[in-house]
Parts: structure tokens; C-alpha cells; sequence
């Protein structure tokens, strides 16, 4: 789940792992950027009829379609690895918008489990939002065999 993204291209490169690994995106407004933008069309190339995105108009809106069990937030202020989670099967991966991440009122969100980070050399802000959901990403499917792939 990508709340408020920002940036048309990361957002385009995340349609593209959802198309490659079978999970599914939901983007939850404010987006800061139109759908139909060439650069959210050119990063996810010819992959959105192979994708699953859903757009939220809000968060409740979101958490009443998805229903969650789990939810993990990602940010750079907590203390458990991401690489610490046993995943399970339809577990939320939460990102916040980029420059700043989640905010501390969405972060405080009685849906969400628990906040997890993914490791960094010290002094660096953060990973690039769809590469940190494609680790994020790529580890939850590693747990589970990497099901229905090739």
C-alpha cells in the first residue's frame, strides 16, 4: 500500500513489481500525480494490464476494502527489521509518501501491527519508495517459496 505517493515513476516502477510477483497495489489519496501521467505510463511500460491497482480515496475507504489482519508500516524511525517478519498471505505492506514517509498520526493508526525499517549505513535518510517496497516485497514472497513463479 502506497499512501499519498508523490512521484508518478516510482509509482509506475511499483506496477511493474506488482505485475512481476502476483501481489496487489493499493494507492490511497491524495496521489501527486494523475494515473493517466506519460511518466507513471512509461515506468510501468506495458505491465498495467497485468497488475492489480486499486485506488482508495482515503484510508478508512482503504482499510474497510482490505479488510487487514496485519499491517506493516515501513519507516526509518523504527527499531525491527523488516527481515525480522514472518509474513503471512495478505499481510498490508504500508509506504508513506515520499520525501517525508509516514506521518506520525498515520503511524499511530490502530490497524497498524507494527513499524519496521529496512536496515541502512548510518547517516543515510532513506531508499528510493519503489525500491524499498520491491525489498519489502521480494522478502515476503522469499518466505513463502516465491509461489507461482518460473
Amino acid at each position: 500500500m502506497f499512501y499519498s505517493p508523490r512521484i508518478a515513476p516510482n509509482t509506475g516502477n511499483a506496477i511493474r513489481l506488482v505485475a512481476a510477483t502476483g501481489c496487489e497495489l493499493h494507492l490511497v489519496e491524495p496521489l501527486g500525480f494523475d494515473l493517466s501521467e506519460p511518466k507513471l505510463r512509461r515506468a510501468g511500460l506495458d505491465y498495467h494490464d497485468l497488475a492489480s491497482v486499486t485506488v482508495h480515496r482515503d484510508l478508512p475507504a482503504a482499510w474497510d476494502a482490505l479488510s487487514p489482519r496485519r499491517v506493516y508500516a515501513f519507516t526509518a524511525h523504527a527499531t525491527t527489521s523488516f527481515a525480522e517478519i514472518s509474513y503471512q498471505p495478505g499481510d498490508v505492506l504500508m509506504f508513506g509518501p515520499e520525501p517525508t514517509g509516514l506521518d506520525q498520526a498515520t503511524l499511530a493508526d490502530p490497524h497498524i501491527t507494527a513499524k519496521v525499517r529496512i536496515p541502512m549505513l548510518a547517516g543515510r535518510r532513506s531508499l528510493n519508495l519503489s525500491n524499498a517496497a520491491t525489498v519489502a516485497v521480494y522478502e515476503a514472497w522469499r518466505q513463502h517459496g516465491f509461489t507461482g513463479s518460473v
